[in-house]
C-alpha cells in the first residue's frame, strides 16, 4: 500500500508539472516592448491633457469640459492600468506572492470604478443646480480646449492602433479612447450652440449625455474587477462545454472534473483541473496535452492538472454546497 501511494505521488507531481519553476510556462500575456511603449505614450498624452480640460473647464465654467475630463480621467487610469499590467507583470514572483503582483492592477481598477460612481454623483448634481441657476460659459476658450482634446484621443488612438490590439489591456484603453472621443465632440458642440445662440443649458445637458458615457465605462469596470476578485469564470468560458471538448480531443483522457477556471488579472486565466484517465494511457503525456490544448486554444498558461486514481470522481468541495 505504501509503495502504491508512493507512485501515486510521483505521477501526481509529473502530471501537476510546475511546482515553483515558472520558467516553462508565463503567467502572463507576452508583453513586447512597443506595447509598452505605446501605452506609456497614450498615458502621458491622455493624462496631461486630463488635467489642462479640467483647468480649462474651471476658467471656461463649463460643466461640459469637466464631464469630458471624467471620461478623460477613465482614458488614464485604462492606460495605467494596462502599463501596470506590463511593468508588474515582469516581477519575479517570490516566496509571499507566489503568483506576482499582477493582482493589484485589479484592486486599482476597483478603486478607479468607486471614484468614477462618486464623480457621476457630483456632475449630475452640478448639472441640476445648473439647470435651476445657469452659469455664464465661455464658449471661445470652451471650443478651444474641446478641439484640443479631439486631436490628442485621435493621436492616442493611432499610437494604440500600432500596438498589439490582441492584447485585452490594449483593445480595453482603444475602447475608453473612443467613448472619449464622443465626449469631446459633445463638448465641441455645446460650445458652438453656445457660441452661435447664447443657450447655456446645453452646457449641463451635454454634461450629463457625457456622465452617461462615464457611468457606463464605470459600470463594466466594477463588473469585471468585481468577477476577478470573486475569482468568477472568465467571459466566454462554459466549464461543461469545455470538459467535454478536452474529452474528445485528448487521447487517453477518459473523463475530466473538477474544473474551476479563473482570472488572476486581465488577460491571465488559471485552472484547475482533475482527469481520469483511459486505460493503457500514459499519465505524463495525456496531462501534457491537456494543458497543452488549454494554452493553445483557450489562451489559459497556467494550469494544474490532477490525476484521478480512484474512478470514483470524489465530490469537489466547492461544489458540494449547490
Amino acid at each position: 500500500m505504501a509503495a502504491h501511494d508512493h507512485a501515486q505521488d510521483h505521477d501526481h507531481d509529473d502530471a501537476h508539472g510546475h511546482g515553483h519553476d515558472h520558467a516553462g510556462h508565463s503567467h502572463a500575456p507576452a508583453v513586447g516592448a512597443g506595447n509598452e511603449r505605446a501605452v506609456l505614450i497614450g498615458l502621458m498624452l491622455t493624462g496631461g491633457f486630463m488635467v489642462a480640460e479640467v483647468v480649462g473647464g474651471l476658467l471656461s465654467g463649463s460643466l461640459a469640459l469637466i464631464a469630458d475630463a471624467g471620461h478623460m480621467l477613465t482614458d488614464t487610469v485604462a492606460l495605467l492600468l494596462a502599463w501596470l499590467g506590463f511593468r508588474l507583470g515582469r516581477r519575479a514572483p517570490d516566496a509571499r506572492r507566489s503568483f506576482g503582483y499582477s493582482r493589484l492592477e485589479v484592486l486599482a481598477g476597483l478603486l478607479n470604478a468607486l471614484s468614477l460612481f462618486a464623480l457621476v454623483g457630483w456632475i449630475g448634481w452640478e448639472a441640476v443646480n445648473r439647470f435651476l441657476d445657469p452659469h455664464e460659459v465661455l464658449a471661445g476658450p470652451m471650443l478651444a480646449v474641446a478641439v484640443l482634446g479631439l486631436v490628442v484621443n485621435l493621436a492616442v488612438f493611432r499610437i494604440l492602433q500600432g500596438a498589439d490590439r490582441d492584447h485585452v489591456n490594449i483593445r480595453g484603453a482603444m475602447l475608453h479612447v473612443l467613448g472619449d472621443l464622443l465626449g469631446s465632440v459633445g463638448a465641441i458642440l455645446a460650445a458652438l450652440v453656445i457660441w452661435l445662440t447664447g443657450w447655456m443649458p446645453i452646457d449641463p445637458i451635454l454634461s450629463v449625455l457625457v456622465s452617461l458615457l462615464i457611468l457606463r465605462s464605470a459600470w463594466a469596470l466594477l463588473s469585471r474587477t468585481f468577477n476577478i476578485l470573486m475569482e468568477g469564470t472568465p467571459e466566454g468560458f462554459d466549464a461543461a462545454r469545455l470538459e467535454a471538448e478536452l474529452v474528445a480531443a485528448v487521447p487517453g483522457l477518459a473523463a475530466v472534473g473538477h474544473l474551476h477556471v479563473w482570472s488572476l488579472s486581465s488577460g491571465q486565466t488559471m485552472a484547475t483541473l482533475e482527469i481520469a484517465l483511459a486505460d493503457g494511457a500514459d499519465p505524463a503525456a495525456v496531462a501534457a496535452r491537456v494543458k497543452e490544448r488549454l494554452r493553445e486554444e483557450h489562451g489559459i498558461g497556467h494550469a494544474t492538472v490532477e490525476i484521478d486514481w480512484s474512478g470514483q470522481g470524489a465530490v469537489c468541495p466547492a461544489h458540494a454546497a449547490s
